[in-house]
């Protein structure tokens, strides 16, 4: 499980650095070679787990081109949705997924989550009090987090995500493949570069994934292997 975690950490940086000054043709050579690798760690994963990373990448891509060439809540490199980047959401979630699992199976699924809400508590503390580009977008965003993770039937996905995400989102930003824009697309909310919560807006891309599995799983219940818990437990 641990094994496409650290794919995923080894690969995001290298398809980065690599985009920092690429071309639209290695852009797209990025992009085919993060399909390949996301379809190569799928060869052997359930169907469950097939079928909600790809309702993931549908949703993200779905939410790429709306948040930014339509909306402008940031703007990549070239000014387009780069090919690596929806698969790189299945990757993402797929690392999210199996960390998830990883730790259940050692037992970390009460005190990890913990220490994301704790640590992602401080970033959006700093970003509304000490950073000198105002983030209370992020700080909403870590409500969200914060509710997904005590809330949510997955908070070790949940929590998982935020790692991840966090460490994506740093890299892209700080190279340069993208940038947040200062506020959000209505003004009223700022927004730091990157939020402080972001993790709390892919909770919904996650939620998506886990929620198609679910009723997948109720129209075909004779397919064990794609029943799947519930992503938020009922208010």
């Amino acid at each position: 499980m641990l094994l496409i975690a650290a794919v995923t950490v080894v690969w995001i940086p290298l398809v980065l650095l690599a985009d920092g000054s690429a071309s639209i043709e290695l852009q797209r050579l990025l992009g085919a070679a993060t399909w390949l690798l996301l379809i190569g760690l799928l060869w052997g994963e359930r169907r469950s787990v097939r079928i909600q990373v790809g309702a993931v990448i549908v949703a993200a891509t779905m939410l790429e081109y709306s948040a930014s060439p339509l909306l402008g809540l940031y703007t990549y490199r070239l000014h387009n949705v780069p090919s690596f980047v929806p698969p790189g959401h299945g990757l993402v979630y797929l690392a999210a997924l199996t960390s998830a699992g990883a730790m259940k199976a050692n037992r970390l699924d009460v005190w990890f989550p913990r220490l994301v809400l704790v640590v992602a508590a401080g970033w959006a503390l700093w970003g509304i009090t000490l950073s000198s580009r105002s983030d209370t977008g992020g700080a909403l965003l870590y409500l969200f987090l914060a509710a997904f993770i005590l809330r949510g039937r997955s908070p070790l996905v949940y929590a998982a995500a935020f790692v991840v995400t966090a460490y994506l989102e740093i890299i892209g930003t700080h190279v340069g493949n993208w940038a947040w824009a200062g506020h959000d697309f209505i003004g009223v909310t700022t927004l730091g570069n990157p939020p402080s919560g972001i993790a709390g807006g892919y909770c919904f891309l996650d939620m998506v994934g886990i929620y198609v599995a679910t009723r997948l799983a109720t129209a075909h219940p004779h397919v064990p292997e794609v029943v799947v818990e519930p992503a938020v437990e009922a208010a």
